[in-house]
C-alpha cells in the first residue's frame, strides 16, 4: 500500500441533529454502491445505530472517526486503508457542525475533507441562504462542498431556497456567497428513517430497510449532486497518508471470546471485534433474546443495546442464564458495556413502572429514566493504559456493590461511571473503544490472576 492514496471524500454535516444526515448520507452510498462503485461510510463520534443504516447502503462495515476517541493517527489509518480500497468515501458528521469537543468541523479542517451541508428547509425560504453562508464563513479554512436542501416542499420551494443561495434561479453567485447549491430532496414520509430513544431504530429490524434506502437513492439521483459522474467527484478528492502500524501483542492468543449478539446486545463496533481479532482472539456470537446457551468460550462480552425491549425474552431465557451463571461460576472473565450490564442486576424496572426481575448475577436494581442520564467522552485509567469511549444511557442503577474503578469524563459537562466488579465479573455503563488501549482491552477478557 503506497504512502498517499486519493479518493474524493465528503464530510457531509448539519447546523443540527434532525436535519437529514444520516438520510443523505446513506441515499448517497446506496445510489453509488448499487451503480457498482466503491463506497466506504464512517461516522463522527461514539455512534452505535447509524452506521447499521450505512452498513446496508454501502455493503461495507461502517468504523467510527473521532478525534479524541480515536485519537489522530488510528484515525487517518482508517481513512487511508479506505481511499487506497475505495472509489468514494463519505463521512457522516454529528450534532451540529460545530457542535462538540472535537467538532465535525475540527475533522474537516485537519483532514481538509469538504463538507457537504445538510438542512430541514421545511420551513424556510430567504433565510436559507443566511444559514449557509453562515456555516460556510464562520471557521476560516473550513473546506467547502456545498449545500443540500432537505425535506424540500415543491418545485416552487426549491427555486425560492436556490435563488436564496446563487442570487437569482439562473445560477449567478453574487459577491460573499460561496455555497455551492447542490440540489433538494422532496418532503416524503416515505424518506423517514425511524427512530426510538437512542435514535434510529436498527436497520436489520425493518423488513423494508433496503427499499427505503433505494426510495432515497432514486431521490437522490435526481439532484445536481446524484448526477455527478466519477469525474465530477474527482472535485473533492482528498489525499490521505500512510501511517505507522502500531504492532499489537497476541494477549488473547489461544482464547476464544463469545459476544451476544441480537436485537438485545447491538451496539458492538466492528473496531473493537477487530481489535480482539488482533489481539489474537477467536470471536464466536451468540442470542441470549433467542435463548441460546454461551457456546465454549473463555470469555464472554455483552455489549450494549435494547434489553429494555426485549425484557421478557431475557428473563424467560433459562439456558442462557444459567450457562451465563455457570461460566461466572468457573471463574471466567465477563464484560458487560451499558446494556449488556442491565440484565445481570436482579431487577429492571420500565418506562411504564412495571418491574421485570432479571438474571440475579449482581445485587442490585437498573431503572429507565424519562430523560436522558448520561451522555459524553469517558476514559478510564486502567494499569495496563488508557482506554477511552463513551456513555450514553437512560436508565439509572442501584447496587451495593463498591465500584472497583470509575471513569474520567472527557468533558467538563461528563460526570464519572462507575465500573463494578464481583468475581471474574466487571461491568459498567462505560462503553470502550478498544484500539484506544488493546493492552487494557485484553485485561478485560482474562482471569485477575493471568
Amino acid at each position: 500500500m503506497g504512502r498517499t492514496a486519493t479518493c474524493p471524500a465528503l464530510l457531509i454535516a448539519a447546523p443540527a441533529s434532525g436535519q437529514g444526515k444520516t438520510t443523505v448520507t446513506a441515499a448517497l452510498a446506496r445510489l453509488h454502491a448499487r451503480a457498482g462503485r466503491r463506497v466506504r461510510v464512517f461516522k463522527c463520534g461514539p455512534d452505535f445505530l447509524d452506521p447499521h443504516w450505512h452498513q446496508l447502503a454501502s455493503g461495507h462495515p461502517v468504523h467510527n472517526l473521532d478525534l479524541w476517541l480515536n485519537g489522530e493517527t488510528d484515525l487517518r489509518a482508517r481513512l487511508h486503508e479506505a481511499a487506497a480500497n475505495s472509489d468514494l468515501i463519505l463521512i457522516e458528521g454529528v450534532m451540529g457542525l460545530f457542535d462538540g469537543e472535537p467538532s465535525a468541523a475540527d475533522l474537516a479542517v485537519k483532514l481538509g475533507i469538504p463538507v457537504l451541508a445538510v438542512i430541514d428547509a421545511g420551513s424556510m425560504a430567504g433565510t436559507f441562504g443566511a444559514l449557509v453562508h453562515g456555516l460556510r464563513h464562520y471557521r476560516p479554512g473550513l473546506p467547502w462542498a456545498g449545500v443540500l436542501a432537505n425535506r424540500v416542499a415543491s418545485e416552487g420551494h426549491e427555486k425560492m431556497l436556490q435563488a436564496s443561495v446563487r442570487g437569482d434561479d439562473l445560477g449567478s453567485e453574487p459577491a460573499g456567497i460561496d455555497a455551492g447549491w447542490l440540489g433538494g430532496l422532496r418532503r416524503d414520509a416515505g424518506f423517514a428513517l425511524p427512530e426510538r430513544h437512542l435514535g434510529l431504530t436498527v436497520a436489520s429490524e425493518l423488513p423494508d430497510a433496503l427499499a427505503r434506502l433505494d426510495a432515497l437513492a432514486d431521490a437522490m439521483a435526481a439532484t445536481p449532486l446524484g448526477r455527478l459522474d466519477a469525474a465530477g467527484w474527482q472535485r473533492w478528492a482528498v489525499p490521505f497518508e500512510a501511517q505507522a502500524e502500531r504492532p499489537v501483542a497476541s494477549l488473547l492468543s489461544g482464547r476464544t471470546v463469545a459476544v451476544a449478539r441480537d436485537a438485545a446486545f447491538c451496539f458492538t463496533y466492528p473496531a473493537n471485534l477487530d481489535t480482539l481479532r488482533a489481539l489474537g482472539a477467536r470471536l464466536v456470537f451468540f442470542s441470549p433474546v433467542a435463548d441460546e446457551p454461551v457456546p465454549e468460550c473463555d470469555a464472554v462480552w455483552l455489549p450494549g443495546g435494547y434489553p429494555e425491549l426485549h425484557a421478557d425474552a431475557l428473563v424467560n431465557g433459562t439456558r442462557c442464564r444459567a450457562s451465563l451463571s455457570a461460566h461466572i461460576a468457573a471463574g471466567k472473565p465477563v464484560w458487560a458495556e451499558c446494556g449488556g450490564m442491565m440484565p445481570l442486576f436482579d431487577g429492571l424496572t420500565l418506562a411504564d413502572g412495571a418491574r421485570v426481575p432479571m438474571w440475579g448475577l449482581l445485587p442490585g436494581e437498573v431503572a429507565m429514566q424519562p430523560r436522558l442520564v448520561a451522555l459524553g467522552p469517558q476514559r478510564w485509567d486502567t494499569a495496563q493504559g488508557e482506554l477511552r469511549g463513551h456513555t450514553f444511557h437512560y436508565s439509572l442503577t442501584t447496587s451495593p456493590l463498591a465500584p472497583v474503578a470509575r471513569t474520567v469524563p472527557g468533558s467538563r459537562f461528563g460526570r464519572p461511571e462507575a465500573v463494578y466488579g464481583q468475581g471474574p465479573v466487571r461491568a459498567s455503563y462505560f462503553h470502550a473503544w478498544f484500539a484506544s488501549s488493546p493492552e487494557a482491552t485484553a485485561q478485560l477478557f482474562l482471569p485477575e490472576a493471568a
